[in-house]
């Protein structure tokens, strides 16, 4: 499977107006839906406004590049728009809201749906994506079932919603989203230990980890299928 416009050589000019336009859209977007920490935490300020707004360019940016112009992008921007808002509340206040992971599901599923007719092996792709949903939500599930101090029901509900998106990429994708998100948390506690910021029973949120291996599995997962 390609890795998308992220893996040639070149960027074209349609490509990199298609990041500039998400970049901005994505500023548009996170400083629309910051209000909404508000709900779980005090108000962002205005630094934390920009801090949103400029995360969420960020990340809609870069998956132009990575999608380029199309139906694709749609999909995986909502994604990012509801990804960085999932990260920035649990990273406050240890806690991922079902007000925003339980209706990425129809909503997730929907946006690629859409894009199936506009994509190589679209249909196939979907039922991966199903496949990818599945499989991520019970692993999560049976982690938390056997450790559920250490994985917290949120996490398993968010789960699902990444091995969707995994899943529509491939395999190598699906792998490469998963196993990064838990390597970034296991640096992070490690380092977090060993500065004494905190102990192994400490309790640490862990969708930022997850959605940032997500986000590494989209970019550069695909690369591993050449």
């Amino acid at each position: 499977m390609s890795a998308g416009v992220l893996g040639s050589a070149a960027i074209d000019g349609a490509t990199a107006l298609t990041a500039a336009v998400a970049g901005c859209a994505g500023a548009a977007a996170g400083l629309l839906t910051a209000p909404v920490v508000a709900a779980y935490h005090r108000p962002p300020g205005p630094r934390g406004r920009a801090a949103i707004a400029g995360l969420t360019a960020a990340v809609l940016a870069v998956l132009a590049l990575r999608f380029g112009p199309g139906a694709e992008l749609v999909a995986f921007a909502y994604l990012g728009v509801a990804g960085v808002l999932l990260a920035v509340v649990d990273a406050v206040v240890k806690r991922l809201p079902d007000r925003l992971t339980l209706p990425s599901y129809p909503i997730g599923f929907a946006l690629l749906a859409l894009a199936v007719p506009f994509t190589g092996d679209g249909p196939a792709r979907l039922v991966h994506a199903l496949i990818g949903m599945a499989v991520l939500w019970l692993f999560y599930f049976i982690q938390h079932f056997l450790m559920p101090k250490a994985m917290g029901r949120g996490d398993v509900k968010l789960s699902g919603v990444l091995g969707l998106y995994l899943g529509w990429l491939g395999e190598a994708a699906w792998v490469t989203g998963v196993v990064a998100g838990f390597l970034f948390g296991g640096v992070y506690s490690v380092i977090w230990m060993l500065l004494g910021k905190a102990g192994r029973k400490d309790e640490m949120p862990y969708g930022p980890f997850m959605l940032a291996g997500t986000l590494a599995g989209v970019l550069v997962g695909g690369w591993f299928a050449r």
